[in-house]
């Protein structure tokens, strides 16, 4: 399943960092990114939070919250925010339900093998709860610029 441009964005409620929950319903009124990564920790992901973070007064700028989503538990990213100084909210999806839902959870292959994981992915929401962008098998370097320009435009 896909999800594009225009469609209802699926809810979801989420156990977050520092013991909080998050839901897409949180956000109503306002836009938000929604990133999509595989693991905490990892080369690509930090470097994904750590851009997307280092941006985050410019988002609040532009109206826009941020939300980066792995299926790493709640315990896993506060250790990740706290090793990397992040501020930026961090949900878990453990089960992979909301993975499924935003058509992320997908089947990957790393020498010759296949496993299921996440397909980095970012979507930014509108005010309205409709996807606005959607940035398919992203690659890190310059993503969090680009997110912020589609979304100081939206």
């Amino acid at each position: 399943m896909t999800l594009d441009i225009g469609a209802k964005a699926p809810d979801f409620r989420l156990p977050g960092d520092a013991g909080r929950e998050i839901g897409l319903s949180d956000f109503a009124g306002r836009k938000l990114v929604l990133y999509f990564y595989p693991k905490d920790d990892t080369s690509g992901c930090t470097q994904e939070a750590i851009d997307f973070n280092r941006l985050k007064g410019a988002f609040a700028a532009a109206g826009t919250e941020i939300v980066g989503v792995s299926p790493d538990s709640a315990k896993s990213h506060d250790k990740f925010k706290a090793k990397h100084g992040l501020d930026i909210a961090l949900a878990a999806d453990e089960s992979t339900s909301m993975l499924g839902a935003y058509g992320v959870w997908a089947e990957k292959s790393m020498y010759g093998r296949k496993y299921m994981g996440v397909e980095r992915t970012t979507f930014l929401i509108g005010p309205d709860g409709k996807v606005a962008q959607v940035w398919r098998k992203v690659k890190v370097p310059g993503h969090a610029e680009e997110v912020l320009a589609a979304a100081q435009a939206l």
